[in-house]
């Protein structure tokens, strides 16, 4: 069982980043994660899944759904406008040729995972038909790949200061506005960015 399946589905405690945004310290020296927004949808002592939010592919949805042989090219410009308008996203370094659909409540399959309350993730076909068809969820974002880190490594980089961490907001987590997501998070909390070189990890 990859890390995904073992923190999503796993019985441990959960962890205190789970359901937090990760803002990546400007310090942070990896270029997979410079300047990203990161939603933490499990965090427990086996580790910890989430998914970059402000990193878009050059693929669109409906692009997608032609490759993958979903629907046909010219069945593009009957697509609903949730389907023409959903981001498809890099949600990070793991497991890049897998999709993944972070989503509203109100949309279930056998292979739905409830994150929280008011989210779900579901990583099968199933949930990208019904949104060509205008059945999906109210709300959603698609991903190729995540972002995962093993037992106690996302802690030890929050307390190097490589991550500042705060609650998520679900308005954030949809906004399919990326270029400037980075900054307005740290707006949100009332930080500037610019003067966090030396500053440490939460929120």
């Amino acid at each position: 069982m990859d890390i995904l399946h073992e923190n999503l589905l796993g019985s441990g405690e959960r962890g205190c980043f789970d359901g937090q945004f990760l803002l990546a310290m400007p310090g942070l020296d990896d270029t997979n994660f410079s300047r990203t927004v990161i939603y933490i949808c499990a965090h427990t002592d086996s580790g910890a899944v989430g998914f970059i939010l402000n990193r878009p592919q050059s693929i669109s949805f409906s692009e997608l759904m032609v490759q993958l042989e979903l629907i046909e090219q010219e069945e593009v410009a009957t697509l609903p406008a949730s389907a023409i308008e959903l981001n498809v996203q890099m949600g990070g370094p793991v497991d890049t040729g897998r999709g993944f659909v972070l989503h509203s409540e109100d949309y279930r399959s056998d292979a739905t995972l409830p994150i929280s309350e008011d989210l779900s993730l579901t990583a099968t076909v199933d949930i990208l038909r019904a949104i060509t068809k205008g059945r999906g969820p109210k709300r959603a974002t698609m991903m190729l790949g995540y972002s995962g880190w093993g037992a106690g490594q996302l802690e030890d980089e929050v307390s190097a200061n490589g991550w500042l961490t705060c609650p998520a907001i679900e308005n954030i987590i949809f906004d399919d506005v990326l270029d400037d997501k980075y900054e307005r998070v740290f707006a949100s909390i009332g930080i500037d960015p610019a003067m966090l070189s030396s500053e440490c990890g939460q929120a």
